[in-house]
């Protein structure tokens, strides 16, 4: 932790968690829904915060954040169609900045243009080999603690257990194929928990994760062990992220932020600041980046007071030094608030120089901020902080489709298993049964839905995985074994993302999975950017 604390130090400590997550979008559309979206989100907020952490680390600071990199995004990012398609997204990205000067908009396009041309340089010199080795690189360095997660963002309190388990498990095991760490904590995707989870959490080898802080009663100054577990959960606090941003407030609708909404059509770009929350879109006033980094500074100073109060108002209440943790998606940075790569940057300086002690979830843990167990309840971050966003009504036909497909592709995989040819060695076959399972099961198509978020997109790629999964189990229950492996390679020329996942891996119906051969664990995934991609 950084030892950089002026002599008003308070007691406790301040701990920033970023969840890094998209969906698998690649080979799935480009726009309005589909790898537009990965691109912006790159671009945006990737580069940004990966370079706001070098920035940091040069300074010699450590142990600045707790950041979640979801597997299935992490593919993504060393996937080299997504590289490829990234690189030259950020060269039209410099064209349409041009295209702006020249429409006469030229603050607009001078602005765009240096950013567009700083993200390429910056892609070309860190990023043409993947995102792996630029996480890498702070992970190393303890820079941040690493969180993973399942592979590809399951609703956890609904899916089948032994499905939830091979997530889970393939990928941890995943981050350990790209980074060489194999993380302990992780950020639970959606904060989902039901009763039970935290025993296959320590049976994954994994010590702390994530919930709202609704789900520990809004007393989250302290880690609670769940229930007869070691496993700790820490959870966010609302009063500290809420000033950060909320469902109804927070610092990016400052009107001198960079409206979000808003888009000049003719290059996509934005080039209006909010103004105000009433004032329509061809009304609002022109981008002023000054006025926005003035407005920055003011809230760097906002939060820094907000975190100091509360970790001295906390240490009154229950008497002994208390944790703070504020906790965000990291696409807010960039993507949803242009500003926020800055105010990030400036706040991970100004806190331990008002004399705030930041550190990570494994330090928090290390330095004793657990408190005693808690019987946590069924809980999420949603609305409601309940089930409801995917599990609502809205969405029962997709949890009914979700539970249809998981129990296929299970009792399709136990009779492959069970065939009196079948041996050790691998099969495609199974591999992309369970790889088009678990996209279908993804949370975000119901959170799409649930919050009328492109929900023809959601419905439409929920029911393409489904389908792709209906389709080789006929073929496996009929006996056609060509067919089944040629629409298995089919599918898995779209959806090929976790070349190293591993049927043989998961539980039998009555029992663990044996452990097949496993490839060198501090090797490149098969098929990954790591392996050369230039």
């Amino acid at each position: 932790m950084s030892d950089r604390r002026s002599a008003s130090s308070v007691p406790g400590q301040f701990t920033l968690v970023l969840h890094s997550h998209l969906p698998w979008l690649a080979h799935h559309g480009r726009w309005p829904v589909g790898e537009e979206w990965l691109y912006q989100s790159w671009a945006a907020s990737y580069l940004p915060v990966a370079r706001v952490l070098r920035n940091l680390a040069a300074e010699g600071r450590s142990h600045l954040l707790s950041l979640g990199i979801t597997p299935v995004l992490a593919a993504q990012l060393d996937d080299p169609h997504c590289l490829a398609g990234m690189h030259h997204w950020l060269g039209n990205w410099q064209l349409r900045a041009d295209e702006a000067a020249m429409a006469g908009n030229i603050a607009l396009g001078k602005h765009e243009h240096q950013l567009a041309t700083a993200a390429l340089a910056d892609f070309e010199q860190r990023w043409r080999h993947g995102g792996s080795p630029v996480w890498r690189e702070f992970i190393d360095a303890g820079t941040i603690e690493l969180l993973g997660g399942p592979l590809a963002h399951p609703f956890q309190p609904l899916l089948d257990p032994r499905l939830r388990a091979f997530q889970l498990d393939e990928g941890l095991t995943d981050a350990h194929r790209r980074w060489g760490h194999t993380p302990t904590g992780i950020w639970a995707p959606e904060c989902g928990y039901t009763p039970g989870m935290e025993t296959g959490y320590a049976a994954a080898g994994v010590t702390h994760f994530m919930v709202d802080g609704p789900a520990l009663r809004g007393d989250t100054t302290l880690g609670r062990p769940v229930r007869e577990s070691d496993v700790v959960a820490f959870g966010r606090d609302l009063q500290v992220s809420y000033r950060v941003w909320s469902p109804k407030s927070g610092y990016p609708g400052h009107g001198a932020y960079r409206d979000f909404h808003h888009y000049d059509h003719a290059t996509g770009l934005k080039p209006s600041r909010v103004t105000g929350k009433t004032v329509s879109g061809p009304d609002k006033a022109p981008y002023d980046p000054r006025l926005a980094a003035a407005a920055v500074a003011g809230d760097v100073d906002d939060f820094v007071r907000t975190v100091r109060e509360r970790l001295i108002g906390e240490y009154e209440r229950i008497g002994r030094p208390a944790l703070v943790v504020a906790a965000f998606d990291t696409e807010l940075f960039g993507h949803w608030w242009h500003e926020g790569p800055q105010w990030l940057e400036q706040v991970l300086r100004a806190l331990p120089e008002a004399g705030v002690d930041v550190g990570t979830l494994a330090d928090a843990m290390a330095r004793g901020f657990v408190g005693e167990p808690v019987p946590l309840a069924d809980s999420s971050w949603g609305s409601g902080k309940d089930w409801r966003v995917w599990a609502g009504d809205q969405v029962r036909d997709l949890v009914e489709l979700n539970d249809d497909v998981v129990r296929l592709t299970l009792d399709t995989v136990d009779k492959m298993r069970a065939a009196p040819d079948t041996n050790s060695v691998r099969d495609q076959v199974a591999d992309q049964l369970l790889r088009e399972a678990i996209l279908t099961v993804s949370s975000d198509w119901a959170f799409m839905v649930s919050k009328d978020s492109a929900e023809g997109y959601a419905r439409d790629r929920a029911h393409q995985h489904a389908h792709a999964v209906r389709e080789i189990a006929a073929a496996v229950g009929a006996g056609h074994v060509a067919k089944a492996r040629q629409l298995a390679a089919g599918w898995d020329a779209a959806d090929g993302l976790f070349p190293g996942l591993d049927a043989r891996r998961l539980a039998t119906g009555g029992g663990p999975a044996e452990a097949p051969p496993r490839a060198d664990e501090g090797s490149a995934p098969e098929g990954s950017a790591l392996e050369g991609h230039a």
